[in-house]
């Protein structure tokens, strides 16, 4: 292999890798605002769905991506919201609530695929958000790279450093990480719990509705059942490993997306291997991931469990 076709290689999977991280990174960054809130957040695969279809939707509809990318948002932000208000009001369990929104999700998006564009399986073709790949890659040196991302890639980083700066430097950080931990000494302080908790859900939601987006309209530019395929779990699992901090997180989603490009350019090198091994690369590097790093992280102290104003 010369230097030339290394370096390639090299750059395609640095690219792959900061492609396929971006949706996990949404979701991550959405998993973060919510548990250090208290609320666990396992809807996010539910939201996800959500976001990528009606992304799809609303750019089929205008014409235009960008308002598809905001009909993503708000779906996964009135999901998040039904969460919000099943776990913060009615003190529901959060697992239980956040499962059955995937549940209906994945339901409801196969439903309206037949529904509104008369076909099953995956919806039309629509207009993908618009990347000025020949521009970025007459940049000096990195141009190569940059041509192969897309603007989703610099909005999820953009937000990882936003996100961990609103968290660990700003008063409202302080609230929102003073509710996770201690619910009761953060109400007699006069912070309002349950609408610091319903903000850090809905953004949540907010989040990984983008990360829907980021997949149907910034991969692709149309939504496929089973095109989020377990993103948002393994988001959570990225959350857990990188210790409920944005920046962690964020390391742990490049480790998960790199097995997950690593697969798909290593099946080109003509391995004497099954499919299968590529294709489970990234699922077994999480579960490794849990296994050895789980009891080495600490959670909020308050995390998933239900607050109720008033009780002692």
């Amino acid at each position: 292999m010369n230097n030339v076709a290394g370096i390639s290689i090299v750059v395609a999977l640095i690219a792959s890798t900061l492609r396929m991280a971006t949706p996990l990174i949404f979701s991550a960054l959405g998993g973060v605002m919510s548990e250090r809130s208290g609320v666990v957040n396992i809807g996010l695969e539910g939201m996800m769905i959500m976001g990528a279809f009606f992304a799809v939707y609303g750019s089929d509809r205008t014409g235009n991506p960008w308002i598809g990318v905001l009909c993503a948002v708000v779906a996964g932000g009135v999901m998040a919201l039904v969460h919000a208000f099943l776990s913060v009001n009615l003190r529901a369990d959060q697992v239980v609530s956040g499962v059955a929104i995937n549940l209906f999700a994945g339901a409801l998006t196969s439903y309206l695929i037949v529904e509104l564009f008369g076909r099953q399986g995956q919806t039309d073709g629509v207009t993908a958000v618009p990347y000025p790949k020949a521009m970025m890659q007459k940049i000096p040196v990195i141009g190569n790279l940059l041509g192969e991302l897309n603007w989703f890639v610099f909005i999820a980083i953009i937000l990882v450093i936003i996100i961990s700066y609103l968290l660990f430097k700003t008063p409202l950080g302080l609230r929102i990480r003073a509710v996770g931990e201690h619910p009761r000494a953060a109400d007699t302080l006069g912070i309002n719990v349950y609408r610091i908790r319903y903000l850090c859900v809905i953004s949540s939601g907010v989040l990984a509705g983008l990360g829907g987006a980021s997949l149907s309209i910034g991969f692709l530019n149309l939504f496929r059942e089973g095109m989020v395929n377990g993103r948002g779990y393994i988001a959570l699992a990225a959350m857990i490993f990188g210790n409920w901090k944005p920046f962690g997180a964020f390391g742990a989603c490049l480790l998960f997306a790199f097995a997950d490009a690593f697969q798909i350019i290593a099946q080109s090198f003509g391995w004497n291997m099954p499919n299968e091994f590529f294709y489970a690369l990234p699922y077994v590097l999480t579960l490794v991931a849990l296994a050895g790093f789980v009891k080495k992280t600490q959670a909020p102290a308050a995390d998933g469990v239900p607050y109720e104003k008033g009780q002692r």
